[in-house]
C-alpha cells in the first residue's frame, strides 16, 4: 500500500492515539534500519551517519547503535547544534556507546563496506536545500562518489518531495532508501527513480497490526513479505510433474543465445520438465549449447506445440521476424498460459487486437521500446499510466520493465518491483525473466503472481550476482547462477 504524506502522519496519529508511543515506533525503526544494512552489507564496515535535528535523526542514532554493537565502526555527522535538536531526538543519542561518540582518525578505515545514513529531512520537508543540511549533502555526494560509500536514505532521501517525487537540486542520490511504515507515493514516481534507488520497505508492527487501512489497495510494492504467502516451501512428496511442463519457443541464427538463457532460468527457477523448440537450422547448436536438462526439439512449424502436452509456453527471444504468422497463430489458439517476450511482442504490435479474444492468457513483459510499439498512443504517458491504459483495454497481465518494474492486470493492485541494480542494464536478462516466469506459472501461479515473484527474484539475484562480481561486470548468466541464492532469500529476509 502507497501513502501519502498527509495519509502516512494520520496514520501515525491514530496510532499515538491507540497509546502507542512515539519512543516505541523510533526504537523499531532503528533496528529495522540496521538490519536492513546488515542484510545487504553481512560483513561489518564503517558508517557514518548524518542526521538532522527531528525524528528521522533519532531513527538514524537508534540504527547506529544497533550497527555498533554489531561491530561497525560508526562516525557520526550531526547537521545542526545539539540545542536544537528534538528532545527524543537528544535521548537516542545519550543511548549510545562511548565507542559511537568517539571521533574517528580519518586515516584509520577499517575493513570492509563503507556505508553513509542520509537521516537528515523527513517528511515534512519541503522547497529548496538550504544550510546546514546544504553542506550535509555535499558531504554525503563526496562519501559516494570520492570514497565508494554506499548511501541509504531513512524514508526518503534528503531534498526529494515525498508525494511528487520531484527532486530540488542537489538532492540526495541513494543506493537504497529505506522507506518506513509504509511506501510513500513519490518514491515510485518516473522521476524518482535516480534518487530513490533501491527500494525497500521496512514496516513498524504497531503501524500495520493496528491502524492499517481495511481497503484493498490500489498499488503495492512487491517485498518479501507479500510474496512468501503465494510461494509457501515445497512439499515433500513433489514430483517433476508437480512442477510443470514448459515449452519455450526462442532463438533464430545469430541469437540462439537468447534460447539458451531463457531456458537455462527456467530450470534454475524450478520447473519440472523444459523443452526447447527450434527450426532445424539452430537445433543442432542449441542441442550442445543448452543445458542437459533441457530436451531440445527440432519443429518445421511452431504451430506443432499446439499438439504437445505442456503447461505453459514461453515465446519470443531471439525468434527474429521470419516466423511472425506462426507466432500470431500461437498466441491466439493455445489455450494455456504464455508468457510473451521480445520478437513476440514485436509481431503482436501488427495485430495487438488478438489480445481481446485470445484463448487463453498471457503475461507480456515488454521493455520501454516494444511498449511503445504495443501502444504508441501511450508514449507521452508515465509508466503507472501506461500500464492502467494497457490493462483496462486487454484482459492480461503486463510486465513492464524498467528500473522499477510494474506488473499491472485488470482488477489487481498495480504493483512495483523494489529489487535489482544498474548491472542488469545489459543483453540477457529480458530472456531469464521469461524462464523464470515460465517456471514459476508453471508451477501454479497466476500470471499476475508469476510476474511479480520473478521480478523480484531476478532483481535480488542480480544484486547477489553483482556484490560478488561488480556492476559493470554482470551477466545474465552469472543472474541465473544467482537465483537460488534469491530464493532463498525471499524465504529469510526481511526487505
Amino acid at each position: 500500500m502507497l501513502l501519502s504524506c498527509s495519509a502516512m502522519r494520520a496514520v501515525e496519529h491514530r496510532a499515538f492515539a491507540q497509546g502507542v508511543a512515539p519512543e516505541a515506533l523510533m526504537d523499531e525503526a532503528g533496528a529495522r534500519i540496521a538490519l536492513a544494512v546488515q542484510q545487504f552489507h553481512p560483513t561489518p564496515g564503517r558508517c557514518t551517519v548524518h542526521f538532522g535535528k527531528g525524528h528521522n535523526g533519532g531513527d538514524a542514532l537508534v540504527a547506529a547503535r544497533w550497527l555498533a554493537a554489531a561491530g561497525w565502526a560508526v562516525q557520526l555527522a550531526p547537521a545542526f547544534p545539539r540545542e536544537q535538536w528534538a528532545p527524543l531526538t537528544e535521548r537516542k543519542f545519550t543511548q549510545l556507546p562511548a565507542s559511537v561518540h568517539a571521533p574517528q582518525e580519518l586515516g584509520l578505515r577499517p575493513r570492509g563496506p563503507a556505508v553513509v545514513l542520509d537521516g537528515l529531512l523527513g517528511l515534512g520537508s519541503s522547497g529548496p536545500l538550504r544550510e546546514p543540511i546544504l553542506s550535509a549533502v555535499h558531504a554525503i555526494h563526496r562519501a559516494r562518489l570520492l570514497d565508494g560509500a554506499r548511501v541509504f536514505a531513512i524514508d526518503l532521501p534528503s531534498g526529494l518531495d515525498a508525494d511528487s517525487g520531484a527532486a530540488c537540486a542537489d538532492a540526495v542520490s541513494a543506493d537504497v532508501t529505506l522507506t518506513i511504515g509504509f511506501p510513500k507515493r513519490g518514491l515510485v514516481a518516473d522521476t524518482a527513480t535516480q534518487w530513490v534507488g533501491r527500494l525497500a520497505v521496512l514496516p513498524l508492527a504497531e503501524l500495520t497490526a493496528r491502524v492499517l487501512p481495511q481497503d484493498p489497495p490500489q498499488e503495492t510494492i512487491a517485498t518479501p513479505f507479500s510474496l512468501r504467502p503465494i510461494w509457501p516451501p515445497r512439499r515433500f512428496d513433489l514430483h517433476k510433474g508437480d512442477c510443470g511442463r514448459v515449452a519455450i519457443i526462442a532463438g533464430s541464427p545469430g541469437m540462439t543465445g537468447a534460447a539458451s538463457l531463457a531456458a537455462r532460468a527456467c530450470v534454475h527457477a524450478g520447473a519440472g520438465l523444459v523443452t526447447l523448440y527450434a527450426t532445424p537450422d539452430i537445433e543442432p547448436r542449441l542441442a550442445v549449447t543448452t543445458p542437459p536438462e533441457v530436451m531440445v526439439r527440432a519443429v518445421d512449424d511452431y504451430r506443432e506445440v499446439l499438439g504437445a502436452r505442456h503447461d505453459v509456453l514461453a515465446i519470443g527471444p531471439g525468434l527474429g521476424s521470419r516466423h511472425r504468422d506462426q507466432i500470431l497463430a500461437l498466441l491466439r489458439e493455445t489455450p494455456m498460459p504464455a508468457v510473451v517476450d521480445a520478437d513476440a511482442l514485436n509481431a503482436l504490435a501488427l495485430e495487438p487486437e488478438l489480445l481481446v479474444d485470445c484463448a487463453g492468457p498471457r503475461l507480456l513483459t515488454p521493455h520501454p521500446g516494444e511498449m511503445r510499439r504495443l501502444d504508441p498512443e501511450a508514449v507521452s504517458l508515465s509508466r503507472d499510466a501506461t500500464a492502467l491504459r494497457f490493462t483496462a483495454r486487454y484482459p492480461h497481465t503486463l510486465l513492464l520493465k524498467g528500473a522499477r518494474t510494474i506488473v499491472a492486470q485488470r482488477g489487481l493492485p498495480l504493483s512495483y518491483n523494489a529489487t535489482g541494480c544498474p548491472g542488469m542494464a545489459s543483453g540477457g536478462m529480458g530472456d531469464t525473466l521469461t524462464g523464470v516466469c515460465a517456471a514459476l506459472i508453471a508451477q501454479g501461479l497466476s500470471c499476475y503472481d508469476a510476474a511479480r515473484l520473478g521480478a523480484w527474484i531476478c532483481g535480488r539475484a542480480a544484486e547477489f550476482a553483482a556484490q560478488r562480481a561488480s556492476e559493470e561486470a554482470l551477466t545474465a548468466s552469472l543472474v541465473i547462477d544467482a537465483l537460488g541464492q534469491a530464493f532463498t532469500a525471499l524465504r529469510s529476509e526481511g526487505v
